[in-house]
């Protein structure tokens, strides 16, 4: 049987301490039942009971998360949830080294920070690279991340526009039905980009720029026969372009311009007979210096803790049905 320690965490500010502890002590009941340690606070102290391992584990997420408070940081479930992963699996060096990267703040002031290594990696690759890739499932930041980017080049006049696009795979013969004009009927697959935007820019600020030409949301097919010079450009969804859709949107780009390209090939919308121009570029473009493909995984999801358990669930579905199509039947 282990011996039982005990470990004690100084801190400066009650209101740090409070901002930890969370709601009726949410994030450090968290800490407790993953860890099986006990954590109270005590005058000017946290002290943390436990075996020796596990009290070591719950004090490198503490200690991290204090640092988090102490910078102005409002301690959030997500990011409880993600350091204590990180050290129940033995990845004390990424607990240690994990900063939050400041990009920009919203419309109401809140800030936006990568909230994962993996979303870290990210925003350093879009700084670093004229083109990237950024692929992995629902949740991961992809699309709100490079709209931050994009909005912070913007402002600080690297770039002179912003555009932003996306296959309308979804609509297929369903375009006809909806009423309204060609724009009309994409817009409502463009939602979720203007919904970035709004949030991040605020809408007057938005509607401002996009009535001068400065922001553009468009379907992919508005794209071609264009050379975008001086501009942030984003594809969404890109796991629903075909090869050739893909080739005609990178060979788009102009000087002084910076691309991202968000996808999930785990989602692909496209007919069966249609190849995925994402799953394709992959191979492609894999080793050109200057474009960077940066992979996010479950890890780095950030809605709700079920989103995650959504799609390890799906993928170990995934697995068990390619193995009962290799075996040639289900057992």
């Amino acid at each position: 049987m282990e011996n039982v320690i005990e470990k004690n965490i100084a801190f400066d500010l009650m209101e740090h301490a409070i901002n930890l502890f969370g709601n009726y002590d949410e994030n450090i009941h968290y800490i407790e039942d993953d860890f099986n340690v006990s954590v109270i606070l005590c005058g000017e102290q946290i002290k943390i009971k436990g075996t020796e391992d596990n009290v070591n584990k719950a004090e490198k997420v503490i200690k991290r998360l204090m640092e988090m408070a102490e910078s102005g940081d409002l301690i959030t479930k997500q990011s409880v949830a993600y350091l204590t992963r990180l050290a129940s699996e033995n990845e004390l060096d990424k607990v240690d080294d994990f900063s939050s990267d400041f990009i920009c703040l919203t419309a109401r002031g809140k800030k936006i920070k990568s909230k994962t290594h993996g979303q870290r990696q990210y925003i350093d690759a879009i700084r670093n690279n004229d083109v990237v890739f950024s692929i992995g499932p629902a949740g991961t930041g992809k699309t709100f991340l490079a709209v931050a980017m994009a909005v912070t080049a913007f402002k600080n006049r690297e770039v002179s526009r912003i555009i932003l696009t996306r296959p309308a795979v979804e609509a297929g013969e369903k375009l006809g039905f909806l009423p309204g004009d060609l724009q009309n009927k994409v817009d409502p697959y463009l939602r979720p980009l203007y919904d970035s935007l709004h949030e991040i820019m605020g809408p007057e600020t938005y509607h401002k720029h996009m009535e001068k030409g400065a922001i553009e949301v468009a379907p992919l097919a508005y794209m071609r026969g264009r050379t975008l010079d001086d501009s942030f450009i984003i594809l969404d969804e890109a796991q629903n372009t075909t090869p050739e859709q893909m080739k005609m949107f990178l060979t788009r780009m102009g000087f002084g311009s910076k691309v991202v390209v968000t996808g999930d090939i785990t989602q692909i919308d496209l007919p069966e007979n249609k190849k995925s121009g994402l799953k394709e570029v992959m191979k492609i473009l894999k080793n050109i210096k200057g474009i960077e493909f940066v992979y996010l995984t479950d890890r780095d999801v950030i809605r709700h803790e079920l989103v995650q358990k959504i799609i390890k669930a799906y993928d170990r579905y995934d697995e068990k049905m390619r193995q009962v199509n290799q075996s040639g039947g289900e057992k």
